[in-house]
């Protein structure tokens, strides 16, 4: 199955970025001194090698498909962990020493994660194969996560220091934005009988599904008696798993009587409601115990 011009492009460029970033990160871990900053690049370097290894098979034989799970600790972070407000910043500046510190390791590793995640979105609104979109997307969220866990590293350790602006100040700008009419959610409200999107809300990181070939979508057939057409969300899941988007025919469907200009009655579907949730991955997740006691 050939790819595009503009996605062949897009995907070599992120495969460019994922070698860097691993011959990188084993530089990192040689030099680093702190076992917390080791252990880290040791985790985000397995996730990827599992990334580009993927995405090199999928490119090769189209067969494969397997979303990588995440491997940060971030999902039970609370706002009150993170320090802000300056306390006496250290000076910078460029230095010429062969050698990293420490700082100037967790940095590297920041910039990383914020310049893949932000290409990895960039290639994904490029690609057409929905496979292929969901990979770069899958990749590109973990590398969101991995960049927010080296920031929650850097803050800790007084690495990251977040300036702060008055809370009246803040709140003054921020309060100037209301909530919407109810007039305004009403003249867009969505009737029973209209079609609604059939996408479930993006979960990129927690499903684990392989997939068969993808299909051939320029040339299939559309499904039989099926209304709305079935389709699958951009990450190819499986048909053993149920497409994302489907939705069941027949009588669950709460079907609806109305006549048209000619006194037949007509049949209209209202949306079912009922998807296929792929199963959540189950990760160890440890937070960040933040210095409460820090003056904002």
């Amino acid at each position: 199955m050939p790819f595009g011009a503009h996605e062949t492009m897009e995907v070599h460029e992120v495969l460019a970025e994922k070698m860097n970033m691993i011959s990188h990160f084993n530089l990192y871990a040689m030099q680093t001194k702190n076992p917390e900053l080791k252990s880290m690049i040791m985790r985000h370097q397995q996730e990827e090698i599992q990334s580009y290894d993927a995405l090199v098979k999928y490119t090769h034989d189209y067969t494969q498909f397997t979303p990588i799970p995440p491997n940060t600790s971030v999902s039970n972070i609370k706002p009150d962990q993170i320090q802000y407000g300056l306390d006496n910043p250290s000076m910078l500046a460029p230095e010429t020493n062969a050698a990293l510190n420490d700082y100037e390791v967790a940095t590297a590793m920041l910039l990383c994660h914020k310049n893949a995640a932000a290409n990895g979105v960039k290639a994904a609104l490029e690609i057409a194969d929905p496979n292929l979109r969901q990979m770069l997307t899958n990749s590109a969220m973990n590398c969101v996560n991995q960049a927010y866990e080296v920031f929650l590293f850097m803050n800790q350790q007084g690495l990251y220091q977040v300036p702060t602006i008055k809370d009246h100040t803040a709140k003054t700008y921020l309060h100037s934005y209301q909530p919407s009419s109810e007039g305004l959610k009403a003249q867009y409200t969505m009737q029973g009988n209209q079609n609604l999107g059939q996408d479930h809300p993006m979960k990129p990181y927690t499903q684990q599904t392989t997939t068969q070939a993808p299909t051939n979508y320029m040339n299939a057939a559309p499904p039989a008696q099926s209304y709305p057409p079935t389709g699958h969300m951009g990450g190819g899941h499986s048909q053993n798993h149920g497409a994302m988007g489907s939705m069941p025919t027949g009588s669950t469907m709460g079907q609806q009587q109305n006549m048209n200009t000619s006194g037949q009655p007509i049949k209209t579907f209202g949306q079912s409601g009922n998807m296929n949730t792929p199963p959540g991955y189950q990760t160890n997740m440890h937070s960040y115990q933040g210095n409460q006691g820090f003056k904002h």
